[in-house]
């Protein structure tokens, strides 16, 4: 019987991770009871994938805005403190924001415009045109800003993250200066003690300060990258990938994944007789033609996985195949044309006309993010099965 089902992304639910929980057996025993309840089989190079979030509250990696303000003054000496670039985000950066003017008299926050890093806009590209505002050499200041602009409001949000920002800071007590720029040397003649906030940019934006003459440069990935007073930590990206937890605290992107993939996939071939492929997600990589945020607001989609996961596709267009090289074929001699064209491919279809090169792990990733969403699905877990098919595959082992 020909096989008619491509690749399949399953949400399994799970239950509420708590602090200590043992993330290995929560997971392992999920997908297990879910393949026997819902009478699916495991194959051979299926993928079971689960959210950063549930690995990290296993782990108890949380932080307090006194931890964060702690680490902020140490490291930037707790007076005037450029913050540059941040996204605009309540859940994302607020509680960040809280701790940093927490541990500092003074902030001059530098927002990059008309949009920060992911895509999450303070005015429109038209409104700038309009002002005859150039977004690569002017800087302005918050009151020639609200000139400009007045008051705009985040498309999907209704937060107005200029004002809603500046209230954060003052809250904690700091004085707070804003300004609108997109080179990282706007910033110097301000303070030069400064927090780089980007995420996928920061190693350009460190050197480009350093090399202009600041004093003090550090990046979000340098706050909490070790313990301060028994906090969690993450070593390699600090408070990158963060996520609000209550008002006063904030989870921290998991650390030392790579021990639990390995052992969810051991516990699975001992029990099932399958190699699956195991990894930990968290945003996926894709754009809102709306909004136009591009989603991936942690420092990477996927902080470890299996081997049987690293490299990129190598995947045929089967309709650049049907329009060009086949276009006089069809039915059957179509169909055994593409398939003898599949098999003849080498590992790497280089020269070919094949799928835009992108990463398994951000692919599969941006898949799982999508299927179990971010709100009250109560599925942190991912099944994927039949994504490393392909046109001539008509049965699984």
């Amino acid at each position: 019987m020909s096989r008619l089902f491509g690749t399949v992304s399953r949400g399994v639910r799970a239950p509420i991770i708590k602090s200590g929980d043992d993330i290995v057996k929560v997971v392992t025993d999920s997908v297990l009871e879910a393949s026997k309840v819902e009478g699916v089989a495991f194959h051979n190079r299926d993928v079971v994938a689960m959210t950063e979030a549930i690995v990290a509250r296993a782990q108890g990696n949380y932080a307090s805005v006194d931890d964060i303000a702690t680490d902020i003054k140490n490291k930037l000496g707790g007076e005037t403190i450029g913050v540059i670039f941040p996204i605009l985000s309540r859940n994302r950066f607020s509680v960040c924001l809280k701790g940093i003017a927490k541990g500092a008299k003074k902030i001059v926050l530098m927002l990059s415009y008309p949009s920060d890093e992911v895509g999450n806009h303070l005015v429109s590209l038209d409104a700038l045109d309009e002002k005859g505002v150039n977004p690569y050499t002017d800087v302005l200041t918050e009151s020639k800003y609200r000139e400009l602009f007045g008051y705009e409001k985040h498309t999907f949000t209704g937060v107005d993250y200029v004002e809603y920002y500046r209230n954060l800071i003052e809250e904690q007590g700091a004085e707070c200066e804003i300004i609108f720029a997109n080179s990282a040397k706007a910033i110097l003649p301000y303070t030069k003690n400064v927090l780089c906030c980007d995420i996928h940019t920061r190693a350009r934006t460190k050197r480009l300060l350093k090399n202009g003459g600041a004093d003090v440069v550090i990046g979000l990935d340098e706050v909490l990258n070790a313990p301060v007073n028994g906090s969690g930590y993450n070593e390699n990206y600090g408070l990158l990938g963060s996520n609000k937890s209550t008002e006063d605290s904030v989870k921290l992107f998991p650390r030392d994944c790579q021990p639990i993939v390995d052992a969810i996939q051991k516990e699975l071939f001992e029990k099932t007789g399958k190699m699956v492929e195991v990894m930990v997600y968290g945003d996926g990589a894709f754009k809102d033609p709306v909004g136009k945020i591009w989603e991936l607001a942690d420092p990477v989609v996927s902080p470890a996985y299996t081997a049987g996961l690293d490299g990129t596709p190598n995947e045929l267009k089967l309709k650049y195949l049907a329009d060009n090289d086949f276009k006089d074929l069809k039915g059957d001699a179509l169909k055994e044309a593409i398939k003898n064209e599949i098999a003849k491919k080498d590992n790497t279809v280089v020269g070919q006309m094949g799928t835009t090169p992108r990463r398994l792990t951000d692919l599969i990733g941006s898949l799982c993010d999508l299927t179990s969403g971010s709100g009250d699905k109560g599925t942190p877990i991912i099944w994927i099965q039949g994504y490393f098919d392909n046109y001539t595959t008509e049965y699984k082992d």
